[in-house]
């Protein structure tokens, strides 16, 4: 058992891992050690990360016991080290199984012994394994690596064995298929022995063996050989398919340039990217990548955002407006200020999002973990029953049931069904983040698919966010000059959107703005300041009205402004009107759109504002969805509650002033063109400022979920089929490896699907 102390974070890069039942594995091994505590394991990024307390654990021993687990383990960062594992007449890679059969490891990454001598840790429960790929094998065609040359080694033997049987009799041939077998088999064996003293005996290496040497035993050495060749087959396609599903996270971070064009005292020089610094000034030429994320001194240039956020249209930016690394610089050269270090940009915050996503499991996949570690014992114990009950009870011919007991043995691993959900919740990751969708886990895409109520903030999430003043109303006696600079005054240092818009007006009319002091914000209600020593207020209508801040006709006009979906705000003194300034906030170009997308999904809709209800009308009707008005902050909250209750609710916004209310709701997404607050706050965030990729989010949700159960559907489907089959004689061992391996790979081609799936393009 961990105990229970908070330590240093720790990562390393696990490689070989191939199913969920790795993961735990490392998981259960590591967590008992004394010190160890918050271990996660990361399947498809190859990650481990615990937090280890001083003086307690040391890390080599860890990277042992993963090791005995038969994978491979380095520093984050290093290449992790490999051991080679028997096999005639080349070495396999050492890179081997879920169920913990150990490899070992040639040299640590800070020294240069072997650790196959070191305390075993083995992992409890019910497991399950897999020859892996060795990570030094990646890139390489299929009959490079080890499992190729296993699958190529083990067909000769098979055909010469053939060839042999044709020339001899078939007496003499059936010793060849002996050899045959027994020289293909020898590797998996030694695997096998290694997983069962580890006390893992529920391996398919160990099911494997049993089979073979049972098959060879009642005379069936031809189809043993064929047995352990089709393995051969099944684990080089099982490997090629987990690493399909690895290549889209390994293909973001690949999209940061390795070098950047540095520019100092007027000199250009070459760096890696992964070195630049915040306030280097970094040259890019059309047609390169953007090696940092920064912002542009000069020059103005289409930007080709799709690598990051999705956006197929290129942007055409300026001085002054941020970029992202991995945009494509599209037409002119561009200086850029770095603002960001490599480690902390956007591609780099968007690949460890999706990584660390991959931990929030999905309550699906929790279901499946369990179920699988009953499984696998129930069909073994199923198998021997049918070996021993007919001859027993019945006199049947043994020869006839011990053949279909083995092939059950085949049956029983539940590799397709536990790789069933962490595959399709990979692949969806992958698909969302390639489109500026990124879910924080399985849990999240779960939950997302049973969204039934989705609840949007207006400004800046259903509106641009960058309203302008339309209408300037002085009260008798005021001109337009001395209501916007006092209204500048005291929104002067407001990053809010409408303070935004009434100091852009002040500036573009050149008006002077006095000095103003102890700025504050009443909730709710509007700002308060000093102006040239004087209390002066910017403030709704509806407050004005209750400090005598204005006057009926301007009551009237206010309202009429409103009902035009304009926010109107009173700028007065002290019982002194000022007058109005009216501002206008439009909607998004594809908001009316997304709502109708949403309606065709059957989920409704809601605009929660603090905004006065004529101008929500006029928005909400022009929009399509219901509205609620004047809300405060924890009105919000009362509204995510109550529509909690009638089922599932996704709550859009910012990710700043909506904290709360994206906190409260089922599922919180935040929009903000991959600011660090969108990628920080909530469960989900929206990169490209589209409000269709809300409908698109849920899309893809539901997809994804639609191909897990299509997953396990087939994964126990099948072994169902087979199992029935086996047991009634129609199917023999060569069809029960298929029904093993095959599976896997076909639920892992299945989930592929959905790296190819465009959640933007309505069903």
């Amino acid at each position: 058992m961990a105990m229970a102390q908070v330590g240093e974070r720790r990562e390393w890069t696990v490689t070989g891992m191939d199913c969920a039942a790795c993961s735990s594995k490392v998981v259960r091994a590591v967590e008992r050690m004394p010190g160890v505590s918050e271990v996660k394991v990361a399947l498809m990024s190859e990650r481990l990360t615990l937090n280890l307390a001083p003086g307690t654990t040391q890390t080599d021993a860890i990277e042992a016991a993963v090791r005995k687990l038969g994978y491979g383990i380095a520093p984050k960062g290093q290449e992790a080290p490999r051991k080679r594992a028997f096999v005639i007449p080349e070495p396999l890679p050492e890179e081997v199984c879920c169920a913990g059969r150990t490899k070992g490891s040639a040299d640590t990454a800070t020294g240069a012994h072997d650790h196959d001598h070191d305390h075993d840790h083995p992992s409890a429960g019910a497991g399950h394994g897999h020859m892996h790929d060795d990570p030094l094998d990646r890139g390489k065609p299929w009959y490079r690596t080890g499992k190729g040359r296993l699958v190529l080694l083990t067909g000769a033997l098979l055909v010469l064995a053939w060839a042999f049987e044709i020339a001899t009799t078939a007496r003499i041939g059936a010793w060849a298929f002996v050899i045959a077998c027994l020289i293909g088999l020898a590797p998996v064996a030694k695997r096998a022995f290694q997983a069962a003293r580890m006390g893992q005996p529920f391996t398919i290496e160990s099911l494997m063996t049993i089979a073979a040497v049972g098959a060879l035993f009642i005379g069936a050495a031809e189809e043993a050989a064929l047995v352990v060749f089709l393995f051969a087959v099944g684990e080089v396609l099982e490997g090629v398919a987990a690493n399909k599903a690895r290549n889209g996270i390994r293909a973001m971070a690949q999209l940061v340039p390795k070098t950047a064009i540095v520019e100092t005292g007027g000199q250009l020089r070459e760096v890696a990217a992964e070195s630049l610094q915040i306030g280097q000034t970094v040259l890019v030429r059309p047609g390169e990548r953007i090696p940092a994320d920064g912002e542009i001194v000069e020059g103005s240039s289409g930007i080709d955002e799709s690598p990051v956020t999705g956006e197929s249209v290129p942007r055409t930016k300026g001085p002054g407006e941020p970029v992202f690394a991995g945009s494509i610089n599209a037409e002119a050269a561009l200086r850029i200020r770095v603002s960001k270090e490599a480690s902390d940009n956007t591609i780099a915050r968007i690949v460890r999002l999706v990584e660390e996503a991959e931990e929030a499991r999905a309550p699906t996949e929790r279901f499946i973990d369990r179920f699988s570690r009953w499984y696998m014992p129930v069909v073994v114990g199923i198998a021997a029953l049918v070996v021993l009950v007919p001859p027993l009870a019945f006199g049947a011919d043994w020869d006839t049931w011990i053949y279909r007991g083995l092939a059950l043995l085949l049956i029983g691993c539940p590799c397709a069904l536990v790789i069933s959900v962490p595959a399709s919740i990979a692949s969806a990751l992958s698909s969302g983040a390639r489109r500026g969708l990124l879910l924080k886990g399985g849990a999240v895409i779960e939950a997302a698919a049973k969204v039934t109520r989705v609840a949007f903030d207006k400004t800046g999430t259903l509106t641009v966010g960058k309203p302008v003043v339309t209408d300037l109303i002085p009260a008798p006696g005021i001109d337009e000059a001395e209501l916007l600079s006092t209204a500048a005054a005291v929104e002067a240092g407001s990053s809010h959107p409408l303070a935004q818009a009434i100091l852009r007006r002040a500036a573009e009319a050149g008006v002077t703005i006095p000095a103003s002091q102890g700025a504050r914000a009443i909730v709710g209600k509007g700002v308060e300041a000093m102006v040239d020593g004087a209390p002066a207020w910017v403030s709704s209508p509806r407050h004005a009205a209750d400090s005598a801040g204005i006057e009926a006709e301007g009551t009237r006009h206010a309202a009429e402004l409103e009902a035009q979906g304009k926010t109107v705000v009173a700028v007065f003194r002290d019982r002194r009107p000022l007058g109005l300034v009216a501002m206008r906030d439009e909607p998004r170009a594809d908001a009316a759109e997304a709502m109708r997308q949403l309606k065709a999904l059957d989920v409704g809709a809601t605009m929660l504002t603090g905004d006065n209800p004529r101008t929500a009308a006029a928005i909400s009707g022009h929009l399509g969805l219901e509205f609620r008005a004047e809300m405060m902050p924890e009105d919000k909250l009362t509204a995510i509650r109550d529509m909690g209750g009638q089922g599932s609710v996704m709550m859009i916004g910012d990710g700043i002033n909506d904290a709360p209310a994206l906190k409260q709701a089922g599922i919180g997404v935040a929009m903000g063109s991959g600011t660090d607050v969108a990628l920080e706050t909530a469960d989900a965030a929206i990169l490209r400022d589209r409000v269709t990729d809300v409908p698109a989010l849920i899309r893809l949700s539901r997809r994804t979920m639609g191909n897990i159960r299509q997953n396990v559907a087939l994964a126990l489907g099948l072994k169902a089929v087979f199992l029935v089959t086996s047991i009634l004689g129609i199917t023999g061992l060569w069809i029960a490896i298929m029904a093993d391996t095959g599976a896997t790979v076909l639920v892992t081609l299945n989930a592929l699907r959905l790296l190819g799936y465009d959640p933007a393009k309505a069903d």
